[in-house]
């Protein structure tokens, strides 16, 4: 048992490890993952960097085609288009739930998420139109608060899901802090605002709007900088 344990943490510190590289911009868009390579750098068993490598094409940061083997996930507009419109359907419908399912505990993870957020320094020193790794996390962890209280987990899932795949894009974009009229906080704020006066119809247009936002932020930057983005 201890050791099936063992097994399953040191997954998970792979994943991770190989997941932060690959965002991180050590492991680039089509980039190959071979697993000699990767067991060694990760001091892995072939079937952990398997199961590694699995989670994260679950996620669509990697694709496994045939003949080919695994890779980080090309990044494209129309990739993009199309992942917006799955979001704005799918992430629409699970917050519209969450507001509906949404408890006092759920209302208070949200808070306690905006509130990190908002307290966490946005964007680096030495480059001052992108956003640090801490605010980036933060941003994510208070989207996935948005969404938390649905009570239909497999919809939650998917949603989560495609909000992972699109960090991709959010990672290799121009950075959101080039867009000086934008009010970032204003739509986050928006957007728990209207979940915790339980207006669904409201809080679902202003995700929806941030989401599309973004979107054409990165296409018309045509997401070739390597640089961090939020979406």
């Amino acid at each position: 048992m201890a050791t099936a344990k063992a097994k399953q943490t040191r997954g998970d510190l792979v994943y991770a490890q190989l997941r932060g590289e690959i965002l991180g911009g050590r492991y680039l868009p089509g980039d190959r993952l071979k697993f000699g390579v990767l067991a060694a750098e990760c001091d892995a068993s072939m079937s952990v960097i398997r199961e590694a490598l699995t989670r994260l094409s679950l996620e669509g940061l990697v694709t496994n085609e045939p003949n080919v083997g695994y890779a980080v996930t090309e990044i494209s507009i129309p990739r993009l288009r199309e992942l917006t419109d799955a979001r704005l359907e799918l992430e629409g419908l699970v917050f519209g739930r969450a507001i509906g399912d949404g408890d006092l505990a759920w209302e208070s993870s949200v808070v306690a998420a905006h509130h990190r957020m908002v307290g966490t320094r946005y964007l680096t020193d030495d480059d001052p139109v992108r956003v640090t790794d801490d605010w980036a996390l933060a941003h994510a962890a208070f989207h996935r608060a948005l969404l938390d209280g649905c009570g239909n987990k497999k919809l939650l899932q998917l949603a989560n899901g495609l909000r992972d795949e699109a960090e991709l894009y959010r990672r290799w974009s121009q950075p959101l802090g080039r867009e000086k009229n934008r009010d970032l906080d204003g739509e986050h704020r928006r957007m728990m605002e209207l979940a915790l006066a339980r207006d669904a119809d409201g809080a679902v247009t202003a995700l929806r709007d941030h989401i599309a936002h973004t979107t054409e932020l990165l296409v018309e930057s045509d997401i070739a900088v390597h640089s961090a983005v939020t979406m």
